[in-house]
């Protein structure tokens, strides 16, 4: 059974760091990209970033461009997203997520993905 489990999201004050992680199990994910998602009340799943299988491309949303790396440690089966300069409108749940295209390109679109985890708050307070 796979599993995604995010961690590392809570409160911050504007213009703080956090850095969440996701840890996944029930399938070696170093061959498939991975990425992370958020969802804003009263909004869609929007794409924030994405990571190839092998970590040498990344592909950003253009609000969190500068702000936000995505990375992986595919020996720990772990992906991390490190948020800076955080602002109040990042405030979301934040889901990873992973397609099941091996070798395949990352994607913008949450349909693409074919596992979600369960999602982490972060909360970025003005």
């Amino acid at each position: 059974q796979v599993q995604l489990v995010e961690s590392g999201g809570g409160l911050v004050q504007a213009g703080g760091s956090l850095r969440l992680s996701c840890a996944a199990s029930g399938r070696t994910f170093n061959r498939y990209p991975m990425g992370w998602f958020r969802q804003a009340p009263g909004k869609e799943r929007d794409f924030v970033a994405g990571i190839a299988w092998g970590g040498g491309r990344t592909d950003y949303a253009d609000s969190v461009k500068g702000r936000f790396t995505i990375s992986r440690d595919n020996a720990k089966n772990t992906v991390y997203l490190q948020m800076n300069s955080l602002k109040p409108e990042d405030t979301a749940v934040y889901y990873c997520v992973a397609r099941s295209a091996m070798f395949g390109s990352t994607s913008y679109r949450a349909d693409d993905y074919d596992y979600w985890g369960q999602g982490t708050q972060v909360t970025v307070s003005s």
